[in-house]
């Protein structure tokens, strides 16, 4: 009993803050990104230095969404235009694409310095997904992901990872769109209907339902359950070991 409804086939799911505890590691290089910006660019023009919230700004807009989207989002939320740049602009260039590599420039100091382990639940989630023979597949917008899998002890229980790699090398657009879900689901062979999304970040539940997929369960670590379940989340957990007790909820969409 893995808490799905009656013909889900696959389970597709989201990296940083459902199989392990990054996205703690990546709303602190948000914050050593931008913060390390928006003071050089307080002290240039005299304007008041706002620091980057690690949770509510992170959450709002770079949680879950592609790293050069997260960075625009942010940016137009503080008025802020910068030339988009190109993507070998290296971290220190004042453009879109210069911020987006110095955070991925911390998120990967960060990662070989602390390593990552997956949550407890979570490998149980995997283990007994694999063993009632569902399929398997990782939708995750870091370019970091297969490093990630590795370093955390998991990449045996994935079959196919769509990540931002994938999307970029095949120009899916980033959640809240579908399109690397759907993608996920045609490696696997299954239809959205048969599939279930696993999502913490709210750009990610949005393109579950947007994708029409069988079922969408919202994974609470945030405190943020009502806005899991505004954005069209099925089930909310705090844990994917929740699931494993829970009856059958029904038939998909």
């Amino acid at each position: 009993m893995l808490g799905l409804p009656a013909g889900i086939g696959a389970c597709l799911f989201d990296l940083d803050g459902v199989l392990t505890p990054t996205a703690a590691v990546h709303a602190a290089a948000w914050k050593e990104t931008f913060d390390g910006f928006l003071r050089e660019r307080s002290a240039r023009t005299g304007e008041p230095f706002t620091p980057f919230d690690p949770v509510a700004d992170y959450d709002e807009y770079v949680d879950g969404k592609p790293r050069a989207d997260g960075t625009r989002s942010f940016l137009e939320s503080r008025h802020i235009s910068l030339p988009e740049g190109g993507p070998d602009d290296p971290p220190g260039e004042e453009t879109v694409q210069g911020l987006s590599s110095r955070k991925d420039e911390a998120f990967a100091r960060r990662l070989h310095r602390d390593g990552v382990e997956p949550y407890e639940g979570s490998v149980r989630y995997l283990k007994a997904a694999r063993d009632a023979g569902l399929r398997r597949a990782v939708v995750s917008s870091s370019r970091h992901c297969a490093e990630i899998l590795a370093a955390a002890g998991i990449a045996d229980l994935i079959e196919e990872r769509i990540d931002g790699i994938v999307a970029q090398r095949e120009g899916l657009r980033g959640k809240p769109a579908p399109d690397t879900f759907l993608a996920a689901a045609r490696r696997l062979g299954v239809p959205a209907t048969a599939a279930a999304v696993f999502e913490d970040a709210l750009a990610g539940v949005a393109a579950g339902r947007a994708g029409g997929f069988g079922y969408v369960v919202g994974v609470d670590r945030a405190g943020q359950a009502d806005a899991l379940y505004a954005h069209g989340a099925d089930v909310v957990v705090k844990d994917l070991a929740e699931l494993l007790d829970r009856p059958e909820p029904g038939t998909p969409r």
